[in-house]
């Protein structure tokens, strides 16, 4: 069970530095009394408005005075951050204690979840093994105490976000990255939305229960909803060591972050914010947490003004604009004779992931790609300027919405912090929502 764990309509930041200090003192009964070497594992900036930049600041501040503290972002496959990145998201952390991960060349294989696990968990969907490559850093070097931080919210591979994703998909090695993903497109994106125990969250439970066990680690995890002023605040923090503490952070989002339709949804428009999104990569959580509410023939316009490229890495870039967002039927019979594809699995699943397959149009406003651009990987397109003027989002709460000549729309400010669902969508699925 949980070492922390409290829940209010608001959780101020005084009360969460509190909650910290709690937790530190916690670490060094449970861990480790006087921690010399440390090491926070936080999301990267494309989870900024969590505050877990914050929250690593303040770990850091509290343990850097009688500890040598480092930290890495766990990017997975995603650009490192800049050094003017690193200030925004983590305030006065020295830039010299901030690593980026390197998921080509800096991980070391440690194991391997074997290809009868992996279909075992997925009822024969996947049938490859999942090798278990992580983080030079994290698992060769002296730690006396690593915690990791995150935001638990709605996630398309493993239902929910953060506990050991930052392992396996924020620390992990390209081989494990496109092994996991390509497994969890093939169980299908909405299947995986939502569940607690996703069959790749079940892969990486058994991949930390044997492989990382002797790690002197915890989790500092949190939830955020929308208060009555339409902000996001946090509403949970739950502290801990085991897995118990995930699900029951998760199953907290799950109360909160999940919206349920009765009917689906002609019109939906979503902001990408221009300092966190910048790679349909990443903007494409608008898709993903929207899907299961779109209604066939619909429209989902995306307003991303930060977004200037398709893939996160040059290669990735290349192959998002060779085979576009065509749908799962095509890519997978690309995949079986394509060996771009097959040597960027991760890409072929997001390439999946991020299509409609044919069910509604997406329509993205980019602040720095153009029309020719955005349709040539099956998007549609239309100008930011003006429908930042049509829309004006910045006046917008979330829900229902008119313009200026009447035309009704569902607004979401922050699509990455939730997940929008018809009722029918959500429960009646292959996987049960409830487990």
């Amino acid at each position: 069970m949980p070492w922390i764990s409290e829940q209010a309509d608001s959780i101020s930041w005084d009360r969460i530095e509190a909650i910290l200090q709690q937790t530190v003192a916690e670490a060094r009964q449970r861990i480790c009394a006087t921690p010399r070497r440390v090491l926070l594992l936080p999301p990267d900036i494309t989870r900024m408005h969590s505050g877990s930049g914050q929250i690593t600041e303040m770990l850091y501040n509290m343990l850097a005075d009688e500890a040598d503290v480092h930290v890495i972002p766990t990017l997975g496959q995603h650009v490192p951050h800049t050094p003017e990145e690193n200030v925004t998201m983590f305030g006065s952390i020295p830039e010299e204690k901030i690593h980026p991960h390197d998921w080509r060349g800096g991980c070391v294989q440690v194991g391997e979840i074997s290809a009868e696990e992996v279909s075992a968990a997925c009822g024969g969907i996947a049938d490859w093994p999942i090798p278990i490559t992580l983080n030079r850093m994290l698992m060769e070097e002296p730690w006396d105490l690593i915690i990791n931080i995150g935001h638990v919210v709605p996630h398309e591979v493993l239902g929910f976000a953060n506990h050991n994703k930052n392992y396996f998909i924020g620390l992990g090695g390209k081989d494990l990255i496109c092994a996991a993903h390509l497994m969890a497109a093939r169980c299908g994106i909405e299947n995986n939305l939502g569940n607690l125990i996703t069959p790749v969250r079940h892969c990486f439970n058994l991949a930390e229960e044997r492989y990382l066990s002797k790690l002197p680690d915890l989790y500092v995890q949190i939830v955020m909803a929308r208060n009555d002023n339409d902000q996001l605040v946090h509403t949970g923090v739950y502290v801990g060591d085991d897995l118990d503490t995930y699900l029951d952070a998760a199953k907290q989002s799950r109360e909160q972050n999940i919206t349920v339709f009765d009917k689906p949804i002609q019109k939906m428009v979503c902001v990408m914010q221009g300092d966190e999104f910048f790679s349909t990569w990443v903007a494409n959580k608008a898709v993903y947490r929207t899907r299961m509410v779109m209604a066939d023939g619909g429209e989902l316009l995306i307003l991303a003004p930060g977004l200037k490229r398709f893939g996160e890495q040059d290669d990735v870039d290349a192959l998002i604009r060779k085979y576009g967002y065509c749908g799962t039927e095509k890519v997978m019979a690309d995949y079986q004779t394509c060996e771009d594809l097959q040597e960027l699995a991760h890409g072929a699943a997001h390439l999946m992931h991020g299509s409609s397959e044919g069910r509604f149009k997406i329509t993205y406003a980019p602040g720095h790609l153009g029309k020719e651009e955005m349709e040539s990987v099956h998007f549609g397109y239309a100008d930011l300027n003006e429908m930042m003027e049509r829309y004006q989002p910045g006046t917008r709460r979330e829900g229902w919405n008119k313009t200026d000549d009447g035309e009704e729309f569902y607004f979401i400010p922050t699509p990455s912090a939730g997940l929008w669902s018809t009722r029918e969508r959500l429960y009646d699925r292959a996987t049960g929502f409830n487990q």
